[in-house]
């Protein structure tokens, strides 16, 4: 199940490759929720962590596959934009402001309530709405008015042409009757949804399962799969042995871990190629971190090609930045070679000098700083470690330790940390929000408060323009400053690896973004399986 390191375009355009691998495992008990095994109408899979809200008001299911909801658009596998709640796709005007859509006249939320266009003007207006607390509305900076035409005709009107605008469309619609009466940021919509998905909530049991039912109401048809239990369970070790047990029917594994379902008869082992980065963020408030000095010569001490061979299984690419090597957005010539020696003269020549132990100081400060990952998440911590070790090796001293995320968030300004993220679609919906100075400390945005003004310029530039040359030229300036002002270090692109019950026709993957498990995975189309016979 390994994957090269060197990732062709052709690999990154497939939507996924499947891999088998086999097994034998005891039936699984269903969470004891009366739920079903593999292979009859019942589905319980382990990810490994759970959304804050099921609203998508507050950004629940923003780039699909939602499952309680449908967006106006959806992604097929190969992440072509297709039709949902839409009857078809938009007619844009000649300038690219206007996008008008034609509604589906049969469909009705699971509570019976029929969906019009004003369920879309609702869910559009909340969001962007200044006191709605959704991290993603920047990526909706283009639109200035969404209107209803009539009941089936929705019309958005944009300030300036946003390029992936209809790929934003996507995004879940909310029923106006259900969640209209109700404060948006703590009411009840958040974790009681009404959608018109293919599946309605059954229950949420905080820290432990998210538990659907077919909708009957659903106008694609029931699906076959009658219940689909999501045990959350963060610990890679403890998701794979309780889907060894027989517990679980699938799960979401790290590769070393996937492995060794190998020979396991009854197993399918489901490796999609994603989008997901792991970085180390660097803060700038932090006396060692904020030195960008420090930062090169972090950005040149690490092995990426160790680390995608040793601690990825080869499951992965090396990563530059947020934009993967294999896309046709990322800059050629922007590639940092694993350099030690020249680390070490980056800390020289700034006046970093190796102490008595081989960290670097400089006036009397130590090149010495915390760096966090989530508890249990056995591939960011081996990251952390190799990480940690080529950086001592260039005079730089990364304290690794891990803590939950409730630990970790209220740190972020200070205190580096193993994150993750990343989008298949436009380059806007990963560099806007992790770069633009606009957004530093915005949550989960620009998380290590990253100021670069010529960076913001052309950010602003490539967001705003429908002509792809200049857009191109914007991005790969953007990746140049970062290989000389680095806000993070970046490690690898990693595939996302899923060992299943082999009980399905239909199951496949998609290029996935960052945020799987829920939505994202062999799942992704879990309502169009049918039952092996």
């Amino acid at each position: 199940m390994r994957a090269t390191a060197a990732r062709t375009a052709a690999a990154w355009t497939a939507a996924a490759a499947i891999l088998a691998s086999a097994a034998g495992c005891s039936a699984p008990s269903g969470e004891g929720d009366g739920g079903g095994g593999a292979g009859r109408d019942a589905l319980v899979v382990g990810i490994g962590n759970e959304p804050e809200t099921l609203s998508p008001l507050l950004g629940y299911g923003k780039d699909g596959n939602a499952k309680i909801f449908d967006g106006l658009l959806r992604h097929d596998a190969e992440l072509n934009l297709t039709p949902a709640l839409a009857t078809a796709l938009p007619e844009i005007s000649g300038d690219g402001l206007t996008y008008t859509f034609t509604l589906r006249e049969d469909v009705e939320f699971s509570d019976g309530e029929p969906f019009t266009a004003e369920d879309v003007v609702f869910t559009y207006e909340t969001i962007l709405d200044p006191g709605t607390n959704n991290p993603y509305k920047d990526e909706l900076d283009a639109l200035s008015e969404v209107s209803a035409r009539d009941d089936h005709t929705v019309v958005f009107t944009l300030d300036y042409p946003y390029v992936p605008f209809a790929d934003r469309t996507v995004l879940p619609i909310a029923s106006a009757a259900a969640a209209g009466d109700q404060d948006v940021n703590t009411g009840p919509y958040n974790t009681a949804p009404v959608g018109t998905g293919p599946y309605v909530l059954a229950g949420w049991s905080r820290g432990e399962k998210i538990t659907l039912e077919a909708n009957p109401r659903y106008w694609g048809g029931e699906p076959q799969v009658k219940r689909l239990t999501m045990a959350v369970v963060p610990d890679d070790d403890v998701r794979a042995t309780r889907l060894r047990s027989g517990d679980l029917d699938g799960a979401v594994l790290p590769p070393n871990l996937a492995a060794t379902f190998a020979g396991d008869e009854d197993k399918v082992t489901h490796s999609a190629a994603s989008a997901d980065f792991r970085a180390v963020s660097l803060p700038t408030g932090n006396p060692v971190t904020g030195d960008r000095d420090i930062r090169r010569a972090l950005d040149i001490a690490v092995d990426r090609e160790a680390l995608v061979e040793a601690v990825l299984d080869g499951a992965g690419a090396v990563a530059h930045g947020p934009v993967p090597t294999a896309s046709e957005w990322f800059a050629e010539g922007t590639e940092r070679t694993h350099d030690p020696d020249g680390a070490r003269d980056v800390l020289k020549a700034a006046g970093w000098e190796p102490g008595e132990d081989g960290i670097a100081v400089k006036d009397g400060q130590r090149a010495s700083f915390t760096l966090y990952y989530p508890s249990g998440d056995r591939l960011r911590q081996e990251l952390a470690l190799a990480y940690a070790s080529d950086a001592k090796k260039a005079g730089i001293e990364a304290v690794v330790e891990s803590a939950g995320w409730e630990i970790i968030e209220p740190r972020l300004d200070h205190d580096a940390v193993l994150i993750g993220g990343g989008s298949p679609a436009d380059p806007d919906f990963d560099l806007y929000g992790l770069l633009h100075s606009e957004l530093a400390g915005d949550g989960w945005n620009n998380m290590g408060r990253y100021d670069n003004p010529a960076v913001d310029e052309l950010l602003e530039t490539a967001r705003r323009t429908a002509d792809r040359a200049e857009r191109e030229a914007a991005y790969a300036a953007v990746q140049r400053e970062l290989a000389d002002d680095p806000g993070y270090t970046f490690l690898t692109h990693i595939d996302h690896v899923y060992v299943l019950a082999d009980a399905w026709d239909g199951v496949t993957t998609q290029l996935e973004p960052h945020d799987h498990g829920l939505g994202a995975g062999p799942w992704w189309n879990v309502e169009d399986w049918q039952p092996k016979q």
